[in-house]
């Protein structure tokens, strides 16, 4: 009687920690699962599969470990039955090695095809013209540099809905990782090299972007807003940062590039168009201390996303 009670608490207790867990986790805003792009969508579509598939394994596997921890446990009176014709069994054997087998052929399909589809440098289809975005990974801040409107802005993303935005992303201070989880995977910004990324923000709102790689002593406060405006507000932006009384020139760059934490947002008319390009080529001169701690001499793109 008390085994029985025992049970029915123990079954009682999981069923309110189960019920718990899912009522909490439901209130909570899991950026990586609330996606607005098609990219993010897809990503999320591809960890929700990846992981239902993996539960036809792990859900058995822990059903048979409190299973077999009740029913041989040191306490238990009962006499076991005994089933020796169960050592060698081909069917069981087929069963708990062929079905992993073939999840693993199912996830393998699934992780080739969405590599592809999902390739960084893959440009996104749209009959809408893309918005160029420049990404450089500061000491600890982000600069986005808009070189076809001539505006720059420092911890803030302005971006029209609706269009694709090619990123080009570069770092001019240690290895960071550029990330904004509602739209897509994370991209590593490295220095004296130049990686791509492509996403595309289908729904107005702010969504937050951030370091995805310590970098420091000011990683933590190394965040921006990614601004997903409507395209006439878009404009709008460029033309009123045009005409900004802030300039980024190569001047005004060098000051922004000096390490700074918890930098607060600020807009910039760009006044040096070929900027991304000067502080990658920093790195790469003959003899320059910069080009070995950026790790190589030759100019080259390389993805990085994970």
């Amino acid at each position: 009687m008390r085994s029985k009670q025992k049970i029915v608490g123990i079954a009682l207790l999981l069923a309110v920690v189960i019920v718990a867990s899912v009522w909490g986790l439901s209130h909570y805003n899991f950026a990586v699962l609330n996606t607005v792009g098609e990219v993010g969508d897809k990503q999320r579509n591809l960890m929700i599969v990846a992981s239902l598939l993996s539960l036809i394994v792990v859900i058995p596997v822990f059903v048979l470990l409190g299973t077999f921890a009740w029913k041989y446990r040191d306490t238990n009176r009962k006499p076991g039955k005994y089933q020796p014709e169960l050592d060698g069994n081909h069917k069981l054997e087929a069963i708990w090695w062929g079905v992993p087998a073939f999840l693993l052929v199912i996830l393998s399909v699934l992780i080739w095809n969405s590599s592809h589809d999902l390739d960084p440098y893959k440009p996104l289809d749209s009959t809408v013209r893309p918005v160029k975005v420049q990404v450089v990974s500061l000491d600890w801040k982000w600069l986005f540099i808009y070189p076809d409107k001539g505006v720059a802005a420092v911890n803030t993303l302005p971006l029209p809905v609706g269009t694709p935005v090619n990123f080009e992303i570069t770092s001019d201070a240690p290895m960071n990782s550029f990330w904004i989880p509602q739209l897509g995977g994370q991209v590593y910004a490295m220095s004296g090299m130049s990686t791509k990324l492509h996403l595309q923000a289908d729904k107005i709102g702010d969504y937050s972007g951030s370091s995805a790689n310590i970098s420091g002593e000011g990683f933590a406060g190394m965040t921006f807003k990614a601004n997903v405006m409507s395209d006439d507000d878009f404009q709008k932006w460029v033309l009123d940062t045009r005409a900004s009384q802030q300039i980024l020139d190569t001047s005004s760059y060098t000051e922004l590039s000096k390490p700074s934490q918890n930098v607060k947002p600020a807009v910039y008319a760009l006044g040096a168009p070929e900027l991304y390009d000067t502080i990658i080529m920093k790195y790469m001169g003959h003899g320059n201390t910069n080009s070995a701690e950026a790790g190589g001499t030759m100019t080259h793109d390389m993805a990085g996303m994970e």
